[in-house]
Order: structure tokens, then C-alpha cells, then sequence
């Protein structure tokens, strides 16, 4: 199949890392074939329509377009959810955000995801606690579309609203929050592969100055929205965790812990109100 081989050295002439792997993504997505299928019919010659949608999604990529987004998928937890470029892309670090919440939800927890974005998180944490009552708020109407969407293809309730932080659930009080905020220090956006600085929302990366501005609004203001026992959990950035703790600490927070994800990073900080 010559297009393929094109496909992978075009893709790769333009930086795209794992050129060839991303160039069966796109012939498969254009194709309606699996990567099995492919294969098995790689003499087979594209149709005009096939070869036309190819052409526009590699258009796409090498101008570093993100490949979730031409697809509009990306599979987190084992679902597969749909992202637009109103929403990050979810990344596998932010499982272990999920899998956390999972350790410390109880029978019938009441849930709130800050800053909920494609859904990611809050769909899971619905998906495996079929009993808990799961909520989610985001700024952007966009974004709350997409996750009302996943929430759907899930099969699972989530209760969202629109509005900034905690903002939205106003005299409400939850046995688990949880959030992923944006924590990318402003003067490194610039230094970020393409994919994400040019085509993520802004508004889900740049954490201020010094990337914890939303630790300092979230974590406070979390302990009146929180029941007599209950968690926060906060994903962070590589070197954040040291700074995070003593947030957690300064607003009366105990048991604070961190967790890593697979590749040894310190990537979530939680506490439980005392």
C-alpha cells in the first residue's frame, strides 16, 4: 500500500513522532478497517473518497495537528472517550488521579470533578461506583457539551454545571473532590511540543506564574465544600508535589499523601478535612 509507506515518510519529514504507527491510525479511520484489516487487504487499492479523507487528516497532522483530535478519540481508563479541541486530551499520568478516588470513595459517595473538561475523570469514577452521585463543573460550555457526551456514550449521570472552580456548587458539600488544574507555569506554554501549545485550550494548561495558581484558590476553598471526613486530590506537574503538600497542610488538611504514576513521577496530592 503505497500510501502508506508516503503517509508514514510524509508524517515523519514533518516531526511527527511514530510516523508509521500514526499513519495506520489515519488509514484505518479512513478505511473503517482495523489494523489487522489493514494489512490483510494492503493490496487492495483506496478508493477516491478513501484517498481524499486521507489526504485531508494527514494535511491535519503534519501541521502537528494532535492525532486525538483528527480522530476525536482518546482512551482513558479502558473507555474511549470522545475530545475536541475544546477539552485537553486525557492522558493515561491521570489514571492514577482516578485510581485514588477509587481508594477513598465510599458506598454511595457524593463526587465532584473541578474543572471536568471531556469528562474523563468523573465518567470513570461513575463507570466504577455505579451508587455514588458524581458531579462535574467547568467554565467553558463547550467543554461541558463533550462531557455531557461521553457521560452518555458511558451509560453513567453526571451532574455538571457551568461556572468557574467551586463556584457553581455553592453550599453543596461532597464526600470526594477531585482535579486535574491547569499547572503548567506561563513562560514554559512557549517551550511545549506543538500539539499541545497550539491547538489544546490555553485555558486547560497555564497554571500563572508559577503554575499553582489554582492550587491556592482550589485547595482552601475545597474544606467548605467538603463533608467531615472527606478527601481532595489534585494531579500536579513534574517537581510540583513539594509545593503542593504544604497548601494542604496550611489549610487544615491531614493525612496528606502523594502518589505516583507508572513512570515514578510524584503526579497526585491529596488530604482529608479534619
Amino acid at each position: 500500500m503505497k500510501v502508506l509507506t508516503w503517509t508514514k515518510g510524509y508524517l515523519a519529514e514533518k516531526g511527527v513522532e511514530n510516523a508509521r504507527l500514526e499513519a495506520e491510525w489515519l488509514l484505518c479511520a479512513a478505511t473503517g478497517l482495523d489494523r489487522v484489516g489493514l494489512y490483510v487487504n494492503f493490496e487492495k487499492p483506496l478508493s477516491e473518497a478513501e484517498l481524499a479523507e486521507v489526504r485531508g487528516m494527514v494535511v491535519r497532522r503534519a501541521r502537528r495537528e494532535p492525532l486525538q483530535y483528527i480522530l476525536g478519540t482518546q482512551e482513558f481508563m479502558g473507555l474511549e472517550f470522545a475530545v475536541s479541541p475544546a477539552v485537553l486530551i486525557p492522558r493515561h499520568d491521570t489514571e492514577v488521579l482516578v485510581e485514588e478516588g477509587l481508594k477513598r470513595a465510599k458506598g454511595g459517595s457524593r463526587i465532584l470533578d473541578i474543572g471536568v473538561g471531556s469528562g474523563c475523570i468523573a465518567v470513570a469514577l461513575a463507570k466504577q461506583l455505579p451508587d455514588a452521585e458524581v458531579s462535574g463543573g467547568d467554565e467553558s460550555a463547550e467543554a461541558l457539551a463533550v462531557a455531557e457526551k461521553n457521560a452518555v456514550r458511558h451509560g453513567v449521570t453526571v451532574r455538571l454545571r457551568q461556572g468557574s472552580l467551586l463556584a457553581p456548587f455553592l453550599g453543596e458539600r461532597f464526600d470526594l473532590i477531585v482535579s486535574n488544574p491547569p499547572y503548567i507555569p506561563t513562560a514554559d506554554l512557549a517551550g511545549l511540543q506543538p500539539e499541545v501549545r497550539d491547538f489544546e485550550p490555553r485555558g486547560a494548561l497555564d497554571g500563572g506564574a508559577d503554575g499553582l495558581d489554582f492550587y491556592r484558590a482550589i485547595i482552601p476553598a475545597a474544606v467548605d465544600h467538603l463533608t467531615g471526613d472527606g478527601w481532595l486530590l489534585v494531579e500536579v506537574g513534574i517537581g510540583q508535589a513539594d509545593e503542593v503538600r504544604p497548601l494542604f497542610a496550611m489549610a487544615g488538611f491531614t493525612e496528606i499523601f502523594t502518589a505516583r504514576d507508572p513512570a515514578g513521577i510524584d503526579r497526585v496530592v491529596g488530604g482529608r478535612v479534619s
